[in-house]
């Protein structure tokens, strides 16, 4: 029996046992088993994921936005409109062939836009170059999923085809450790009141994967799922934004009905485009700092883009390398600041706004 078919029997099983206390155990297990299964075959190279002919895109810019939404919902009108780009559009599913990128600068951040081809049903089991695509999802650092008007609850499955290849929206990775060891067996420590996990679960699971003898800490109260997304190591974590399409097309009574998160847009009348920026660069986490010289103020026009929590070290280190060796502290003025041009260690994390001088040793 071939993988594929050791997996189509688990789901059956999974599918057919009563869903209840008594049976979490069982349940989690299967789940654990799935999930080694579909990594081992995704790591022989015969789901489809492996090979050539993926799309070769590299990385540019502060970030890197994916387009992600079924056939001819506006995806390349919409980076048009946002950047400018002359993409090919037309009235009719599979325009895109093929990852076309471009660049949205906002706020002195340049942020890499993809508009990927579009997905359809089985993308996660590679139909329609469904696997090519998401593998480039897997490296953005935001999904922009675009929806169209009269087709706008199709997001939850959206959201469940990036799931199933290992795609985490919208959360951050579980606070979980696992650290093996030759000898001792399970050794765990729940620093947190546990809903689903217990020794029990977490041993059996752990079993699956080979591991017998480790060190385990469970600091928040995780789910069988966190777990074995931890196992199984090959986890993206990624926020997203939803926007429905064409709103052009409908009238406002209409546009109230659609009841989900998302931002109202018009690619094609450039409707909310200004809005829909904004809110790509606060999802995205972004902050603009700058710096000083002792001799010069601090040019306002040519910030730094960083992401939140970075430090003034780490921002130092961003514009010249040498810096790792040579940094000994840094004066700030700003919105982190105590005190106009506070002297700051290393890790004193800088805010949206900043301007910092950097002292060496």
């Amino acid at each position: 029996m071939g993988i594929p078919e050791k997996i189509a029997e688990l789901e059956a099983e999974y599918a057919k046992t009563q869903k209840n206390k008594h049976t979490e155990a069982h349940l989690g297990l299967l789940k654990a088993k799935m999930a080694r299964l579909r990594r081992d075959y995704e790591a022989s190279g015969k789901s489809g994921g492996g090979g050539g002919g993926g799309f070769d895109v590299k990385k540019a810019g502060n970030s890197t936005v994916v387009f992600i939404g079924l056939p001819s919902v506006g995806k390349s009108s919409l980076l048009n409109a946002l950047t400018g780009t002359k993409s090919k559009t037309a009235a009719y599913a599979f325009t895109t062939t093929t990852v076309i990128p471009g660049m949205l600068n906002y706020k002195g951040a340049q942020i890499q836009l993809l508009d990927l081809p579009g997905i359809i049903a089985g993308a996660a089991e590679g139909r329609g170059r469904g696997r090519e695509v998401i593998a480039v999802a897997r490296n953005a650092d935001l999904v922009l999923f675009i929806l169209d008007v009269f087709d706008p609850f199709y997001l939850p499955k959206l959201r469940e085809t990036l799931e199933k290849i290992g795609i985490r929206l919208d959360c951050e990775p579980p606070a979980i450790n696992i650290h093996r060891t030759e000898k001792g067996g399970i050794d765990l420590f729940f620093d947190a009141k546990q809903s689903q996990l217990n020794g029990k679960i977490v041993t059996a699971i752990l079993n699956e994967y080979g591991i017998f003898s480790a060190n385990v800490t469970i600091r928040e109260n995780a789910t069988i799922d966190q777990l074995i997304d931890v196992l199984t190591g090959n986890r993206k974590y990624a926020p997203s934004l939803a926007v429905v399409n064409k709103i052009d097309l409908v009238k406002p009574e209409f546009l109230r009905k659609i009841n989900l998160e998302h931002i109202p847009i018009s690619a094609e009348k450039n409707q909310n485009i200004e809005t829909l920026k904004e809110a790509i660069f606060k999802k995205l986490r972004l902050i603009r700092v700058h710096t000083r010289s002792r001799f010069e103020a601090a040019d306002r026009n040519a910030p730094l883009i960083v992401r939140e929590g970075t430090t003034v070290k780490s921002a130092a280190e961003k514009l010249h390398r040498e810096m790792k060796e040579e940094f000994k502290s840094a004066r700030v003025w700003g919105p982190s600041a105590k005190h106009p041009g506070q002297r700051v260690g290393g890790d004193h994390a800088l805010k949206d706004g900043d301007e910092f001088l950097v002292e060496k040793k």
